[in-house]
């Protein structure tokens, strides 16, 4: 009988749970996932459960949100479709409550 795998607080996760996207839904849950600093996992189920995804910064994030000022900036007098929009604001929102030295709550 092989190992139990322990998670960081003690819990048993045995089970999977598979989901299908399509390829923009792919590329706008890795653009959250890598701006909230958690693991596609964590954030996948802190979103299901209702949970406040809150971003601390670390040089990891911080190099997120460069990349995604970068990609707005270089969408910059184009046309911009909701999921560049939505993630635009969801940006902005964070860097705001990172300069006031706040926690900043995501929304999921």
């Amino acid at each position: 009988m092989s190992k139990k795998n322990v998670d960081q607080k003690g819990r048993f996760r045995n089970k999977i749970i598979s989901f299908r996207v399509s390829e923009e839904e792919a590329k706008l849950l890795k653009r959250r996932v890598l701006l909230s600093g958690l693991t596609k996992q964590d954030y996948i189920i802190n979103s299901i459960l209702g949970k406040e995804i809150v971003v601390y910064g670390n040089p990891f994030v911080f190099r997120s949100l460069h990349d995604e000022l970068v990609h707005f900036a270089n969408l910059y007098g184009t046309s911009i479709d909701s999921d560049d929009e939505e993630m635009m604001v969801w940006v902005l929102e964070m860097i705001l409550a990172m300069r006031s030295k706040d926690k900043t709550i995501v929304k999921p």
